[in-house]
């Protein structure tokens, strides 16, 4: 019997190449969920769609069909408010992925629509400048195309879906970040970031309008980072 030649092991890239996919395609199935939402609060079909292709941020999205199945069109205000709270985030993570994503104007504009929680957390994930751009521009682009694919067929679908939560998109996509999380969770300083954002999330989600916990829980790793709290003065964490 012939020996199987040793697997060449894959580059930093591949990997973050993989990473972008996995988390693309679990990101992208919850769209599902959004078509089937937007049309149940009143959206037609294509209004639904245009939102997933110029909007593309899910939790702005859903922030807007969330107010808009409570308050009808009365509630637009509010509904817009609460989707530009939310997506305000993308302004932080924007500054972050500039020295990522590569020069030159065409890619600026393209980073600036891709430029989303999920492409974020795997560039950030990775090793290598070269890898990290891999991340985000696979991640960012599967989502993309994904997202607005699974958007029209939960649009077209809608009520026959019934409770879209009850097939565990959401949990997919929520599995899919702690996946990337779990290994930067070595260091206490890391701990402490995470720890203290889930609190305060928790604690505010009950009453606090959609938005304001995200930015609220963003706000403590921007506190500890500050202040360098539980890390050295040069800014290395203490394990």
């Amino acid at each position: 019997m012939s020996r199987q030649a040793p697997r060449t092991p894959r580059t930093p890239e591949q990997l973050a190449a993989r990473q972008g996919v996995a988390v693309g395609v679990a990101t992208a199935a919850y769209g599902v969920s959004f078509g089937a939402l937007a049309v149940a609060a009143g959206l037609d079909i294509w209004q639904a769609c245009v939102l997933s292709l110029f909007m593309f941020t899910g939790g702005s999205q859903f922030a807007l069909v969330g107010v808009l199945a409570s308050g009808g069109i009365a509630s637009a205000p509010a509904a817009i408010a609460s989707a530009v709270l939310l997506g305000s985030r993308n302004t932080a993570y924007g500054m972050r992925m500039k020295p990522v994503v590569g020069r030159g104007w065409p890619r600026d504009v393209a980073a600036a629509w891709l430029t989303i929680d999920e492409s974020v957390a795997v560039a950030l994930a990775q090793k290598t400048a070269t890898a990290s751009r891999t991340g985000f521009w696979v991640t960012g682009l599967v989502v993309y195309i994904g997202w607005n694919l699974t958007t029209f067929a939960g649009a077209l679908i809608g009520d026959l879906l019934g409770d879209t939560r009850a097939y565990g998109l959401d949990a997919a996509a929520a599995a899919a970040f702690l996946g990337l999380l779990w290994p930067r969770l070595r260091r206490k300083q890391a701990l402490v970031v995470a720890g203290g954002a889930m609190v305060v999330a928790a604690v505010l989600l009950p009453f606090a309008p959609s938005g304001v916990p995200v930015i609220a829980a963003a706000l403590v790793a921007v506190l500890v980072g500050v202040t360098n709290w539980f890390g050295t003065r040069d800014g290395a964490a203490v394990s």
